[in-house]
């Protein structure tokens, strides 16, 4: 595996690179690209972000989050992964970076345990946010760390971080935010956009989806299921389902919150969260998912009761 110093270097000697984004994305996926891609636009290389949908509203207040396509408009010759542990994680656009493959410069610049290191060069530390990871790649550039792209960095320690409150923070993740925070990233603004901010159908949705919450395995595993039909009921998208996940965990004799989201008809996305207890990444992994030992995800086809009985074994079993 290369160093950030290492990466720098590759970086530096190409012309042109595309940077990809995760499905669904988030601050930390959002933040990472936007913040490299104006570092190369600064060493004067062109470049652009992908993502295979639409941006979530709530990162609209992001200066460039529109300039995000969804294909390539000129051929790279480089294409660059952040916070994504597979190729898979890339979506609709898995098969346009597996296509350059072997015939670009590929970089892999990530923070989840589960990455696969798929890309030529690779650089995956365990970090409470990939933005920690590209602040210091962006130093290893030589770029200065401008308001712009602090206010890009910074929303993806706070959105993964939890507001920096999951327990992978450490004094690191601190100090690279007390960096952001001097180049004139508002964490305030930040945390209330990405964080608290929300409609008031999306309220509502809380309500009653919160209001469906099981309580397993004698209370230390907490589920929360969200159909199709739900998300209609209140005219909102997949995003809307941000930070249900996270309510379980809350509950004191629970060790493993989980929601299922209902993407289509017979498959679901699985989200879960642990205290620490048990590593959500190897229950995850038993069904082809991954992601950090206290957060991971994973997708499973079947029956709402089925799926759900699924991930109630995989925990019982390391509980």
């Amino acid at each position: 595996m290369e160093t950030l110093k290492e990466i720098a270097k590759i970086l530096k000697q190409c012309k042109s690179a595309v940077i990809f984004t995760h499905m669904r994305p988030d601050g930390d996926t959002i933040g990472s690209a936007m913040a490299l891609s104006r570092a190369l636009s600064f060493l004067e290389i062109r470049n652009e972000v992908l993502n295979e949908g639409e941006i979530p509203e709530r990162f609209s207040y992001l200066s460039g989050v529109k300039e995000i396509k969804t294909a390539p408009s000129f051929d790279a010759e480089c294409f660059i992964c952040v916070d994504s542990s597979t190729e898979a994680r890339l979506g609709l656009l898995r098969d346009v970076f597996l296509a350059g493959l072997k015939k670009k410069c590929t970089v892999n610049v990530d923070h989840h345990i589960s990455n696969t290191r798929y890309a030529k060069y690779n650089f995956v530390r365990d970090r409470a946010s990939n933005s920690e990871n590209v602040a210091e790649l962006i130093k290893e550039l030589g770029v200065p760390i401008t308001k712009e792209i602090a206010e890009f960095l910074m929303t993806g320690m706070v959105t993964d971080s939890g507001g920096f409150s999951h327990s992978d923070v450490n004094g690191d993740s601190f100090r690279a935010a007390g960096e952001m925070a001097d180049a004139g990233a508002d964490v305030n603004q930040i945390s209330y956009e990405t964080m608290k901010k929300q409609s008031r159908s999306r309220a509502q949705f809380f309500l009653k989806a919160l209001s469906r919450l099981r309580f397993l395995l004698d209370d230390r595993f907490t589920a929360v299921v969200v159909s199709g039909e739900l998300l209609d009921e209140f005219a909102l998208d997949t995003d809307a389902t941000e930070g249900l996940v996270d309510f379980g965990l809350t509950i004191d004799a629970t060790e493993v919150s989980a929601c299922f989201l209902e993407v289509r008809k017979g498959q679901y996305k699985i989200s879960l969260r642990s205290k620490g207890k048990v590593n959500v990444n190897e229950v995850a992994g038993v069904f082809g998912g991954g992601g950090h030992i206290l957060a991971s995800g994973c997708v499973l086809f079947g029956e709402e009761e089925e799926v759900v009985e699924k991930i109630k074994y995989a925990v019982w079993q390391r509980l």
